[in-house]
Parts: structure tokens; C-alpha cells; sequence
């Protein structure tokens, strides 16, 4: 990947070359729901913590508590994995029941808002690395182009500079972001429920506040809270990076490409085995995934295999990459955008050489 990170939609055809795909993942029964796979796996994740619950409670106010920390992380973030799935309507046909159970896993379970984090990832699946028009590719923590490296300012082009030095230090503050935007998104009431977003949101803060100081000292509240925090923006992070972090960019005002390429083209899968895609959430087909955002998890693997060959026959390349390698790949990138702050903007190098010519 280079530092320009763009791709052309020139070459795109005029119909599309979806409808054909989607004929025979459809035909391979890949699109149906598995109610059982969910419901096994919602039970097995709410079993995990209520034994970790019980555990903090016998452990008392030990220090040894910080060892629980990381494994709280990990448990919310595949709650929120869930969540995920339930959000693109892959576990409930009912949007009664998938606003509820999202609303539920979201506000209550892990104190993030849905209907915010709803409205942005739809626009992320809409536009997938269009700059302006994906809120991923809009991020506070990096700059994804040489046109918003050049943009920064102050503290943030010393970020800017620096972000693939500081890229897994940033992503510690993931969590913490995530509490911040849904604090204001409830309190501007700019989501649908607002009202059952947030009592349920406050009654998860209340709760967890409660626990912590119930269970623990403050100072070990406070920094059980920090390391959980600290590893859930981490692992939050390293699930959604790969799937297009150092993948081509589009400009807001590139041609539109169809569906198909839209979404093939800035996406990349992860190749790896089974326990990895587990901890990913499934997520590491993320090919698939935008092209089917409401498929199983659980049918993402073997729909992998038709999508590949599928996009050999129309001549689309199909990302793919093993975890160290794509992190290497979103090093490289970030450090290459990265170098893009150090340099003027064109209308400042301009400015310059007027004055110069003066």
C-alpha cells in the first residue's frame, strides 16, 4: 500500500455484477438466519460473566482484581460483537426485537449508545473509506489521507507525525471515546429511543460505579477501571483496524462505483483459523461481511470461498492478509500519511513562494 491510498471507480461497469453473486451465496443457504448458533452463543457469553461477576465479588478488594480487568474487556467486547450482529439484523427478522436487544446489549450491557453507534456504522457500510462520507475515515485518532494529514494543526500534526509510532497507545482510548460520544449523543436526545437510551445507559454507569466501590477501594476502582478500559479500546481497535485501515481510499467527490466494488475494494479478510476469527467476532471476513451485512457470522467462512472465486472470475482483487501482516500493512500506511503533516499544504507552499518572490 502506498501513502496516496486512493482507487479509481473509472473501470466500474454500468450494471453491476452483485445480482449474480448474491444468486448463488443464496442459492448455497448462506443468507438464513441461525437463531440456535445465536442463542448458544449469547448464552455462553452471559454465563461467562456472570461467572466473572462472581468471582470479583468473592475476590474482594484485592489488587489481584487488575488480573480480572482484561478478561471484563474482552467479555464486553464480544457482548458488543454481538451487538454488532444484532444492529445489521443478522440474529432478529423483528426490528421490535432488534431494537430492543440492541438497545439492551448496547446501553445496559456495555454503556454504548445503539442508535448512535447504528447511524454511524450504516454510514460506514454506505461508503466504505470515502473520506467524508465514512466516519471511519473521518477518525479523530488518525489521518487516513494526505489531504487530512496536511489539514492538521498543532497537537494534532504532532499526533499526525506520529500516529504508527502511537497507534496502539491511541487505541487505548477507544473506550473512553466511546463513553464520551454517548454521553452527548443521550443528552442531545439525537437517537431515536432517546428516553430508554438513557435510563438504560445511566442505569449501566450507576451499576458498574456501584460494584466498583461496593467490591473495591477508590484507588483500585479507579485503576481496575483504567485497565479495563484501557484493553477493551485496544481489542475494540485491533478487531475493526484490519478490515480497512491502510486499504484504498476514495476522495468525497470520486465516481461511484457500483455495490459490488464499493465494497470489495477497500475491504480486506483476515486469513487466519478458526479461534482467531472467533476473537475477531467473525469480523475478519470482512468481505463478505459488507457485502451481506446481515448474514450469520457463523456462514462467513464458507461464503468466503464462493465471494473469492467469484471475484477471480470478474477479474476484482480480493484483499486478504495473515493478522501480523495486516497490521504491518496499517503500520506502513499510517507512518506513510503520517510524513504528509511535516509537509505544507500546496496553498501554503504557494503563499510561500509568492512571499519568497516578493
Amino acid at each position: 500500500m502506498t501513502g496516496q491510498n486512493t482507487w479509481s471507480t473509472d473501470a466500474a461497469p454500468a450494471c453491476g455484477d452483485f445480482p449474480e453473486l448474491y444468486r448463488r451465496v443464496a442459492a448455497a443457504g448462506l443468507l438464513r438466519r441461525r437463531p440456535l448458533y445465536y442463542a448458544g452463543r449469547a448464552s455462553a457469553l452471559l454465563i461467562a460473566l456472570a461467572l466473572l461477576l462472581g468471582s470479583f465479588a468473592a475476590l474482594g478488594a484485592s489488587w489481584w482484581q487488575l488480573l480480572l480487568a482484561p478478561l471484563f474487556a474482552l467479555l464486553l467486547g464480544q457482548l458488543a460483537l454481538l451487538g454488532h450482529d444484532v444492529a445489521h439484523r443478522a440474529v432478529f427478522t423483528s426490528r421490535r426485537a432488534t431494537a430492543l436487544a440492541g438497545v439492551l446489549l448496547g446501553n445496559l450491557v456495555v454503556g454504548m449508545s445503539y442508535g448512535w453507534w447504528v447511524s454511524d456504522h450504516h454510514r460506514h457500510h454506505a461508503h466504505p473509506n470515502r473520506e467524508g462520507y465514512d466516519p471511519a475515515a473521518d477518525s479523530l485518532l488518525f489521518v487516513r489521507t494526505p489531504e487530512q494529514a496536511r489539514r492538521t494543526r498543532g497537537v494534532r500534526r504532532v499526533v499526525a507525525r506520529h500516529q504508527a509510532e502511537l497507534f496502539f497507545p491511541l487505541l487505548s482510548l477507544q473506550a473512553l471515546g466511546l463513553a464520551v460520544v454517548t454521553g452527548v449523543t443521550l443528552v442531545r436526545g439525537t437517537v431515536r429511543h432517546p428516553g430508554w437510551e438513557r435510563t438504560l445507559a445511566v442505569l449501566h454507569y450507576l451499576l458498574v460505579a456501584a460494584l466498583l466501590l461496593v467490591v473495591l477501594t477508590p484507588l483500585q476502582a479507579l485503576a481496575f477501571t483504567g485497565v479495563c478500559g484501557a484493553v477493551l479500546g485496544v481489542y475494540l481497535g485491533c478487531v475493526f483496524a484490519p478490515n480497512h485501515k491502510g486499504m484504498p481510499m476514495t476522495g468525497p467527490d470520486a465516481g461511484r462505483a457500483d455495490y459490488f466494488r464499493r465494497q470489495v475494494l477497500p475491504s480486506r479478510n483476515l486469513r487466519a483459523g478458526r479461534f482467531v476469527h472467533a476473537v475477531f467476532g467473525g469480523l475478519g471476513h470482512q468481505i463478505e461481511h459488507h457485502l451481506f451485512p446481515s448474514m450469520p457470522v457463523v456462514a462467513l467462512r464458507p461464503a468466503s470461498r464462493i465471494v473469492r472465486a467469484y471475484c477471480a472470475e470478474v477479474g476484482v482483487p480480493y484483499a486478504e492478509a495473515g493478522l501480523v501482516d495486516s497490521f504491518r500493512e496499517i503500520l506502513r500506511d499510517l507512518r506513510a500519511v503520517g510524513r504528509c503533516a511535516e509537509a505544507p499544504s500546496p496553498a501554503a507552499a504557494r503563499t510561500a513562494d509568492v512571499g519568497g518572490a516578493r
